[in-house]
């Protein structure tokens, strides 16, 4: 309800341009300088319930006063989820980086949509420079790319024009009458794999899964089984997804074997880099990535390691003027030839989106105030932040590392509590120790000191997945992620 009588009257420029003035002001001081403090909660954490009582989310005739607003704004402010604050581990994003929230500010304030140069003339001209420079990293020397609203949708548009690739004249006559077309991934594939061959129309029955080796990785030669045996069944194997950094072990697959299997049986090879592909930024670390510039397509989400600011994901492709063949359509109300530019860089023209949000900028101007040296400082951070925290877990008798080497900035691993200490590991000891994650992990989240999440997989029982990037965390944060879960379990 307003603390004002009535309903306010229209404001004024002025009055709006103190609003937005007020709002600017309170991220800078909520947020940019607040995740600064260790001390600041990662998450001041209510239930819905408890969030329905604190704030009014209901919309009314009237609007509401300027006050009003700006104490919703706050609330906003109150209880969101401090995603910069570094000791935010619960996803594969996190950070807050200065230059990517000034693009994103410039972003929204000039509201431009990415389909045409005539509309976004500095947009399009810097997505244009930061695709062509990761398409570098890649290797792809005649590539293109496009960006995505998430990895989801890039591994979408890569499965999508591998039937165009496969089929061209499908574009025009529909997947009608086609024989029955298999994708593969791996145990460890993000769940877009599956789901996007639901929205294709080829069917989560027809997605086959390729086992993992006990670093989560494809095993080639399961994988070449299972084209063989799509083959024997009359069926077309299609398409293959590869992981560059799977979601919850970050492994990377053997990419040059799965090229070569790929290669011979005519098969769209493509790799889900979204969360690894940051390791090429690296000269240390980016053999991890080896072949991958063999795939046909490849997603890469900067909005996780590169810290961009949601939403900032990339697919590329191996050879241009994919985009165009599978996606253009004659549309001369938007598309013109006639106009006094290059029309190649009305991007809009080869996509699926017409309106687009113009993710780049930011993007750019990170790239601008870093350089390249600067994207491979903070990949080498968040590694040996991981390395350290992996270290400290071995020398801790109560915690237990999943795998014994992990291998990106993923960390699983279990906590021992000392009523555990000493006992047999058989299926009860590892069920009990599953049993206590949620209970810290809530413990920890009630408490707003840390953000850290928890998954099962494959017949492993659940455990801690820590994930690290943000490079502004440092080795003590890694120390205070055990002690703090010590803190919040030995009870249990």
């Amino acid at each position: 309800m307003s603390s004002k009588q009535g309903a306010p009257s229209l404001a004024s420029a002025d009055e709006q341009d103190k609003f937005i003035t007020d709002v600017f002001e309170m991220c800078m001081k909520r947020v940019v300088q607040g995740t600064r403090d260790r001390n600041t909660p990662v998450v001041n954490f209510k239930t819905p319930e408890e969030l329905k009582e604190l704030v009014d989310f209901d919309l009314t005739t009237d609007g509401n006063h300027r006050e009003d607003l700006l104490s919703l704004c706050e609330k906003v402010f109150d209880y969101s989820v401090l995603t910069g604050h570094p000791r935010f581990f619960n996803q594969q994003y996190g950070g807050l980086d200065s230059y990517g929230v000034a693009g994103s500010f410039i972003t929204d304030v000039i509201n431009a949509n990415g389909h045409t140069f005539e509309i976004a003339p500095m947009f399009l001209m810097t997505e244009v420079a930061v695709l062509e420079h990761m398409l570098k990293f890649v290797g792809y020397t005649n590539g293109e790319g496009t960006f995505c609203p998430g990895g989801s949708y890039s591994n979408f548009l890569s499965m999508n024009m591998a039937r165009l690739w496969k089929f061209p004249e499908t574009k025009s006559t529909g997947i009608y009458g086609l024989p029955k077309l298999v994708s593969f991934c791996s145990e460890q594939a993000h769940y877009s794999a599956k789901k996007n061959s639901t929205f294709l129309g080829y069917g989560t029955d027809n997605c086959w899964v390729v086992k993992c080796d006990d670093r989560g990785k494809m095993i080639p030669e399961e994988f070449e089984k299972l084209v063989l045996k799509c083959k024997d069944e009359g069926s077309v194997p299609l398409f293959v997804t590869a992981t560059a950094g799977t979601t919850v072990l970050g492994s990377f697959d053997p990419f040059n074997e799965i090229a070569a299997i790929c290669s011979k049986h005519k098969i769209w090879m493509h790799v889900d880099a979204a969360w690894g592909g940051s390791a090429l930024l690296s000269k240390k670390y980016k053999h991890l990535c080896d072949g991958v510039h063999k795939a046909d397509s490849l997603a890469w989400n900067a909005h996780k390691m590169m810290q961009a600011p949601l939403q900032c994901s990339v697919v590329l492709f191996k050879e241009k003027g994919s985009l165009e063949r599978a996606h253009s359509l004659n549309v001369p109300y938007l598309f013109q030839s006639d106009k006094p530019y290059d029309v190649k860089y009305d991007l809009g023209r080869n996509l699926l989106q017409c309106s687009r949000k113009c993710d780049a900028l930011k993007l750019w101007l990170m790239w601008k105030a870093k350089g390249d040296a600067g994207f491979e400082r903070q990949v080498d951070q968040a590694m040996a932040n991981a390395q350290y925290l992996t270290e400290q877990i071995r020398k801790r008798p109560e915690f237990e590392l999943v795998i014994p080497h992990p291998e990106y900035t993923n960390v699983p691993f279990w906590y021992i509590p000392p009523s555990l200490k000493g006992k047999e590991k058989n299926e009860d000891y590892f069920k009990q120790l599953a049993s206590i994650i949620p209970t810290i992990k809530t413990r920890m989240q009630k408490s707003g000191t840390l953000l850290v999440g928890y998954t099962p997989v494959g017949k492993i029982p659940t455990f801690f997945r820590m994930t690290v990037m943000n490079d502004k965390a440092n080795f003590s944060d890694m120390d205070f992620v055990l002690d703090e879960i010590v803190k919040n379990g030995k009870d249990l």
